[in-house]
């Protein structure tokens, strides 16, 4: 009883505490929000792909409208209509970088295409060849224009066998077949999907995409603020400490171990709370799915609050100043936060950050939650993170205990 005496006591002064209301809900949502927006890169509506300017000069052709079709199913440019009299304002736009390229359907390129009786023109392409985006776009382009004469190919040999069963197969014909085989292009019966991430789960992938900008920033915010927000918490050991507080308690049978874990329970359960508001925000607000693998989540989030709580004791008892306690708290939070990978994944930075940054508990704590909700990952995926968290939290209330002083 009287551990958790000293335990109540401690979160009582927490909840009138201003601070606490800031670095436990208020800084953590502000700062998850504002790293899913530079993580998703603004305006998550804007197509990514590289404008490329088409004028069609070939206004009675059919193929235009097919080209456009193909142009824009590409994962790399995205055609920008213009003007046919804009040729020239075109190659100002490219070599001023606001087209990646521009592509020109000259007259009479349909026809001469669909009729096959004469060369038909090549289209005018202008582009930097030496610059990535030129590179990108040229490559873009060739495989548009190769599908649109493999499909205009398919469509005449169609034509062929049907007028040799039918004996008739006119123009509409020819278009119909070379709009089924555009279809084919951009609805293939094979795809292959790369995702740097790992697993990706059967749901809509828009939907996952929307989830995964706020993944990381959750995770890696989540588990920053656990520290900032123990600055209240170990300050009362060293208020204590200076009114005499520690001092009294010695006149009482309570014994050193209990004051220490009664403070360290304090502290457990306000990061507990705290974990467990932040992942609900996170899973009803944001939609970063924590509670797919229910059972590993818990075993996060437990090890997590007992990590902190540790790491809080141990600054409290270090600490001889209320100033200090926040110098500590800061430098320590900014320290495992960024080496740690709570600011950027750490899979972005090479294998010798990657080595340091997993010496910090923020790294294994970030490493649990986002083998749940960005990798797919199941319960075994946690456990390692878990038992080293655990160690961590070991290490630190052992060494409170041991530096533990009533002066």
């Amino acid at each position: 009883m009287r551990i958790l005496d000293v335990a109540l006591k401690d979160l009582r002064q927490l909840i009138f505490d201003w601070r606490t209301a800031l670095f436990f809900l208020a800084m953590p949502i502000a700062f998850t929000l504002l790293f899913a927006f530079v993580f998703s890169g603004g305006d998550g509506a804007e197509d990514p792909r590289l404008p490329v300017g088409f004028i069609d000069q070939d206004g009675e052709s059919s193929l235009g409208t097919r080209v456009l079709a193909l142009l824009d199913a590409s994962d790399a440019i995205r055609p920008v209509p213009l003007e046919s009299a804009d040729a020239k304002g075109a190659q100002n736009q490219v070599a001023e970088e606001e087209l990646a390229a521009a592509v020109i359907l000259p007259a009479g390129y349909g026809e001469r295409v669909l009729s096959q009786t004469e060369p038909a023109p090549q289209p005018v392409v202008i582009l930097d060849p030496n610059s990535p985006a030129g590179q990108t776009a040229q490559n873009a382009l060739q495989a548009a224009f190769t599908r649109l004469l493999g499909a205009v190919e398919a469509a005449r040999l169609t034509a062929l066998a049907y007028e040799h069963q039918s004996g008739t197969a006119g123009q509409a014909f020819l278009v119909e077949t070379i709009d089924r085989a555009i279809q084919a292009w951009s609805d293939p019966p094979l795809t292959i999907t790369a995702d740097q991430s790992g697993v990706r789960g059967t749901e809509d992938e828009e939907a996952t995409d929307q989830t995964n900008d706020f993944a990381h920033s959750s995770a890696g915010v989540m588990v920053q603020f656990t520290m900032a927000g123990l600055m209240g918490a170990a300050e009362i050991l060293v208020v204590e400490r200076k009114s005499g507080t520690m001092r009294r308690l010695l006149t009482t049978p309570i014994a050193r171990i209990e004051i220490v874990l009664g403070h360290a329970i304090a502290m457990f359960a306000m990061i507990l709370a705290q974990l467990t508001i932040l992942i609900l925000f996170g899973q009803l607000v944001l939609g970063v799915d924590y509670l797919r693998e229910p059972v590993a989540a818990l075993l996060m989030l437990l090890t997590t609050a007992l990590w902190a709580a540790s790491l809080g004791l141990l600054i409290g008892i270090f600490a001889r100043t209320e100033e200090q306690v926040i110098i500590f708290s800061i430098i320590i939070m900014l320290l495992l936060s960024g080496l740690g990978g709570a600011w950027m994944p750490l899979e972005f930075t090479s294998e010798a950050f990657q080595t340091v940054g997993h010496l910090m508990p923020t790294a294994w704590a970030i490493d649990g939650f986002e083998n749940i909700v960005v990798r797919g990952l199941g319960l075994e995926s946690v456990l390692l993170p878990a038992a080293i968290l655990l160690g961590f939290a070991v290490v630190f209330f052992a060494i409170a205990v041991w530096r533990f002083r009533f002066e």
